[in-house]
């Protein structure tokens, strides 16, 4: 593996120069059946779809917006592979996710051409889009059509806020079907990256695709950026997947289940001290539970997850005041009751390494 690091050695935050509205985009709904099927759109509450050519002007007579497809790029079930499971060596479960070809490919147009015997998959696709902010339409079976209107309802309701991408290192992409591998194994590790063309050197460490079997690239980097430093941490569970935008005020974890069932308690650590959290779940949205802050790290559970749930987490006033006056003099860092508002670093616990 070829690496470059710059100085000074130390873990940071990398936030994506390029800041992307997060919340702007929903899904789109790609529908095949005919105007006969009126009524259900108008229940589900869609008046906006993708239609095949020969439909469009039916369904506009019918008072519907309806457009072409257009050319884009097929997505894959997103979900847990049984097959692959059945015939991995490990008992880790095989996830099967989008998220690093959306990262990969931003600008991309993209369909989830979701089969009837994948309806439980329509709104974690529906939410994997959203969360990455693809502009991605769903084809799915009419007998769908209600669990996909019922996560829209749900992603409607997630405050709109405008956030940089959170990285703790870059991926310097050849735009090989390797690199491509490699991306998907350190998404499915909730390792932070950012796709570049070129090493940033506003970066830790930039890393750069080789002919390393995936899972052992992904241990390697893992390695490299060492636990104890990492700015998102997941316990309690393998088929969760999160990505995160934010500033120097607040935080925002796009935290997504891709397992058959729901879960509880799944406890996630992220770097920086946060004096509130807010959740906004699918399935209810009750306080974050065991909400700790200590050594420069912010813990708490998701009491009940579905697929999906978006935690907004705050800094204090004090924090916010003390990072302003920082920035203005970097060499004079404020301090109250001896203790520095400014984070520091170097300081980290130390913790059994744990995936």
């Amino acid at each position: 593996m070829m690496l470059w690091k710059t100085t000074p050695p130390r873990p940071s935050r990398s936030i994506d120069a390029s800041v992307i509205c997060m919340f702007a985009m929903l899904p789109g709904l790609f529908w095949t059946s005919g105007p006969e099927t009126a009524k259900a759109l108008r229940t589900a509450g869609i008046e906006q779809f993708a239609a095949p050519p020969e439909q469009l002007g039916a369904w506009n007579q019918a008072g519907f917006h309806a457009t072409a497809l257009g050319d884009r790029v097929k997505l894959i079930t997103p979900g847990i592979d049984r097959k692959v499971q059945v015939a991995s060596a490990t008992t880790a479960p095989w996830v099967n996710s989008n998220g690093w070809r959306l990262r990969r490919e931003p600008d991309h147009q993209f369909l989830y051409d979701l089969p009837a015997q994948a309806g439980g998959a329509v709104p974690l696709a529906a939410a994997e889009a959203f969360a990455f902010n693809a502009n991605a339409m769903l084809k799915i079976d009419p007998a769908s059509l209600d669990a996909f209107s019922k996560m829209l309802q749900f992603l409607r309701t997630v405050p709109e806020r405008t956030l940089p991408d959170v990285a703790d290192f870059g991926f310097v992409d050849d735009g090989s079907d390797m690199a491509g591998e490699q991306l998907n194994l350190l998404a499915r590790r909730n390792l932070l990256f950012r796709v570049l063309r070129a090493p940033d050197p506003k970066l830790r460490l930039n890393i750069k695709t080789n002919s390393d079997d995936p899972h052992l690239f992904a241990a390697k980097v893992r390695e490299q950026l060492k636990d104890d430093q990492r700015t998102l941490r997941v316990y309690g569970s393998e088929v969760v997947l999160c990505r995160l935008a934010g500033d120097a005020s607040l935080m925002r974890i796009h935290v997504l289940n891709y397992g058959r069932n729901n879960l509880e308690g799944v406890r996630l650590r992220i770097r920086g001290s946060y004096a509130s959290g807010k959740l906004y779940g699918q399935l209810a949205s009750p306080p974050l539970a065991d909400f700790s802050v200590a050594d420069g790290f912010t813990e708490f559970s998701i009491p009940h997850l579905g697929a999906y749930a978006v935690v907004g987490l705050t800094r204090s006033f004090l924090f916010l005041f003390a990072f302003i006056r920082g920035q203005l003099n970097t060499r004079t860092p404020l301090t109250t009751a001896g203790r520095n508002f400014v984070e520091s670093p170097t300081r980290y616990p130390r913790t059994n390494p744990q995936s």
